[in-house]
């Protein structure tokens, strides 16, 4: 007799392969891949405004030692979160869920990622790339704030004594999915509100709070975890690689630009 676990994750398994080759049939395998340039663009400018204020707050923040505690990591990384939320990812966000859900609808009126923010400028405004800032400001504080926290505390927890002790960067991508996988876990529900908010049906809701009601009221609290799943495995994945590259790019600047 197979166990209930066991079923739950058979039909998930079942629901993620079916998507692919649904995905794949009525788009080709292109299709698994858009959004995919609003994704790369933001990209760059996403990382440096995040890390560019975790190191900025966590300098000003650090003990005598020069040791930073868990709960100064989270709140640097809640910092970090709610400045990357306003500068990048509320504006690319937006665009990115608006060319999405375009390029899924009969006739598609974006070409291309330009053409799609000129449009949503012309027509919208700049408030047109910032809906949703809210939901993505509350969602982006939560997803840094446990991400740098679990980093600092597995970081303190293996160098132990020795504040020197260097970490290996496999030790660091399971660390970084480690928090990768408590952000999902922690943040999803804020997640799936900021996608509602910022996609072309956003104006069925008056607010962040309007659309919480909405998706409680009428799809029920499961609807929060929606897509929890292959999150997962992709932010994992993200988080790991990402922080690895911090990591081991603080190490060769640290070496580059020595402070007295």
């Amino acid at each position: 007799m197979i166990r209930p676990q066991a079923q739950i994750r058979m039909r998930v398994a079942l629901f993620w392969s079916d998507c692919v080759k649904q995905t794949v049939r009525d788009h080709g395998v292109k299709g698994l891949y858009r959004g995919l340039s609003s994704l790369v663009y933001g990209s760059i400018p996403k990382a440096a405004v995040r890390f560019g204020m975790f190191e900025f707050l966590s300098n000003k923040m650090r003990d005598e030692s020069g040791k930073l505690d868990s709960t100064r990591g989270l709140i640097c990384g809640l910092g970090a979160g709610v400045a990357e939320a306003v500068v990048v990812v509320c504006p690319m966000e937006t665009v990115k869920v608006k060319f999405i859900h375009d390029q899924t609808s009969a006739n598609p009126k974006y070409r291309g990622f330009f053409h799609g923010v000129r449009e949503i400028v012309r027509t919208q405004g700049l408030k047109g790339t910032y809906q949703g800032l809210t939901a993505t400001v509350l969602k982006q504080g939560s997803n840094q704030a446990i991400r740098f926290y679990v980093m600092t505390a597995l970081r303190n927890w293996y160098k132990g004594d020795n504040p020197n002790k260097t970490i290996n960067p496999l030790v660091t991508g399971v660390f970084g999915a480690v928090a990768g996988a408590a952000s999902v876990f922690g943040n999803t529900p804020l997640d799936v509100i900021k996608t509602r908010m910022q996609g072309l049906e956003a104006h069925k809701y008056k607010s962040t709070v309007d659309c919480a009601i909405k998706i409680m009221k009428y799809e029920g609290p499961a609807a929060f975890y929606k897509g929890t799943v292959p999150r997962l495995g992709r932010v994992c994945m993200d988080v790991a690689i990402v922080f690895i590259i911090y990591e081991e790019v603080v190490k060769v600047l640290n070496k580059v630009w020595k402070t007295d």
